[in-house]
């Protein structure tokens, strides 16, 4: 796979008939390895290690239900409460990020009201600030520590 630009981990991968697997701590199983699997896999392990995420605080795969449409966010945060904080849309590498990208995670936002929204390629990580009083939104020059987080929630 891919070098991406973040962190490397211990990564646990197995070939399962002939198709590669790669261990989801917070699913706690092993997933099919996908470009969009990889990136994700690194993000959350970057989150955990070098921002001080709790595993135990985060989903994958998380169901929301949108205009009577399941839909699944890749990622998302919470805090103590099980409040979601962050929703995180990864793409494979090789997908640009663009606005389509942006009003997928916004649509998820509709139903989550988090704070911040998290768009990465492993390649490319862009992380916006919502002010819901304002109506208005900014982008952050780094992903914020889960310290951050809490500290603007609580």
């Amino acid at each position: 796979m891919l070098a991406l630009n973040l962190p490397e981990y211990p990564i646990k991968v197995k070939d399962i008939e002939g198709k590669k697997f790669i261990f989801d701590d917070i699913r706690r199983q092993y997933i099919a390895l996908t470009p969009e699997e990889w990136v994700r896999q690194h993000f959350v392990h970057f989150l955990i290690r070098h921002k001080g995420y709790s595993q135990s605080l985060m989903g994958n795969e998380v169901l929301v239900n949108l205009h009577n449409q399941k839909k699944r966010c890749d990622t998302v945060v919470y805090n103590n409460q099980l409040q979601p904080l962050m929703i995180i849309e990864y793409k494979a590498p090789e997908v640009k990020i663009s606005q389509a990208v942006f009003n997928q995670i916004c649509r998820y936002n509709i139903v989550l009201k988090v704070n911040y929204l998290v768009v990465s390629n492993g390649l490319q990580h862009y992380c916006c600030e919502l002010d819901y009083t304002t109506q208005q939104y900014k982008f952050l020059l780094d992903i914020p520590t889960y310290s951050q987080l809490k500290n603007e929630i609580e």
